[in-house]
């Protein structure tokens, strides 16, 4: 994946920190295996970035997993989006929602987000 992507979520929307796996184990005080089996399960999206990959900081709430996250990362893939358009889609504003899908997640907004998912197809 290259800079120009997952990273480039609305002009308006804050930089995104990107957490590498070592930051995820830090951040969330899990060990690799168990971060890596998040990824795997898809409570968490990540992107390869300069060879490393990588989680948007946004996915995480109290150094958990956004549990939203799941669900929808699911429902994206059954509509055809790979793990980087899925980033790309929640880090981006959307009309529909009036922010990005992300920021609607944490809003307490997750049927309404999975509704627009759901309309992607």
């Amino acid at each position: 994946m290259t800079d120009s992507s997952a990273a480039s979520a609305s002009p308006s929307a804050p930089e995104i920190e990107w957490l590498t796996v070592p930051d995820l184990v830090e951040v969330t005080g899990l060990g690799v295996s168990r971060v890596r089996r998040l990824l795997e399960e898809r409570h968490l999206l990540g992107t390869r970035r300069d060879g490393k990959l990588v989680v948007p900081s946004v996915f995480l709430r109290d150094g958990e997993p956004l549990s939203e996250i799941r669900g929808t990362a699911i429902l994206l893939s059954d509509q055809g989006f790979s793990d980087d358009e899925a980033i790309d889609w929640l880090l981006s504003d959307e009309d529909s929602l009036g922010t990005s899908p992300v920021q609607a997640l944490l809003a307490g907004r997750k049927a309404e987000v999975r509704r627009v998912a759901q309309a992607l197809a």
